[in-house]
């Protein structure tokens, strides 16, 4: 049952990864999208959108933004400092919100590393639940963008991978199937309370998955392992070490058991969540490199 289908809807990280297509679903299922973002000259969303200035670390500079709203997807990219003030006027304008966050309570080793983020996602999750908001969570697994960051530009390059733990199993999940949970719990009844962990619907090897973005582009993609030490160094002044240091414990901790995987994809949207092997071929341009 459709809830608010016509009352406007406000995204904030509208211009990030998952943001942005939640945009376009909202816009799909004929929801006003009202799109918050730090530089609205630069944001380029589709026509129909109104796109509005705001910032998550001026609270005040939201107010404009969730005049007339009735649901708020919220993802956090900023400091801490300010999401009591933010979660406190999203409470004031809207009836429902959706929070981004992490898979943090799951009860799995790759997901109980010590992490900061989880940290404060799961300080904004207790700012929610104690506002009155009717809410709902969204905790997607490891995103399936992240192999254009971390092996696209060695595809690109040759046909070796250097990476750590290869043999680490994931379920990378496509942010079109995050993007349409979120865009049916803003605009949908029956969701409030909903807490959906959100994965592919497989598990794959870190090699696996470098293997089949080699098949969809038509290369043999060597594997080489590297150790968490040489991983450490290859990255050193280019990643953050607390992000290193996160992802080789995650890595290493769910060395030799499968990967945690949910139907909850199909079972909000009533479709299977899409594969890797698809997410790879429909991004294939990525790794190709053009002259």
């Amino acid at each position: 049952m459709v809830g608010a289908r016509r009352a406007r809807v406000l995204v904030t990280g509208a211009t990030g990864r998952v943001g942005r297509v939640v945009v376009d679903q909202l816009l799909g299922a004929g929801i006003p999208v009202r799109a918050l973002t730090r530089k609205p000259a630069v944001a380029r969303l589709p026509a129909g959108v109104e796109v509005i200035s705001g910032d998550l670390t001026v609270p005040e500079s939201l107010d404009a933004g969730l005049q007339g709203v009735s649901a708020v997807f919220l993802v956090w990219t900023a400091l801490p400092a300010t999401a009591p003030a933010v979660v406190e006027r999203v409470a004031t304008h809207a009836q429902r919100v959706v929070f981004l966050s992490s898979p943090h309570r799951t009860p799995h080793p790759f997901f109980q590393q010590p992490n900061p983020m989880a940290g404060l996602h799961a300080s904004i999750e207790r700012l929610i639940a104690a506002s009155g908001l009717a809410s709902t969570i969204i905790r997607p697994t490891m995103f399936a963008s992240n192999a254009f960051y971390w092996w696209a530009p060695a595809i690109r390059q040759g046909d070796v991978v250097r990476w750590p733990y290869g043999a680490a199993e994931t379920a990378p999940i496509d942010e079109r199937d995050i993007a349409a949970v979120a865009a049916r719990a803003l605009y949908e009844d029956g969701h409030a309370g909903g807490d959906y962990v959100l994965t592919g619907p497989e598990s794959l090897s870190q090699a696996e998955q470098v293997r089949i973005i080699g098949d969809v582009i038509g290369r043999r993609i060597q594997f080489e392992e590297l150790s968490p030490e040489d991983f450490r160094r290859e990255t050193a002044g280019s990643w953050p070490r607390p992000v290193v240091d996160m992802l080789l414990d995650a890595w290493g901790a769910t060395m030799g058991r499968p990967a945690f995987v949910t139907s909850t994809v199909a079972d909000v949207v009533g479709s299977p969540a899409r594969t890797f092997r698809k997410w790879a071929a429909d991004h294939a341009a990525a790794f190709l490199l053009h002259p």
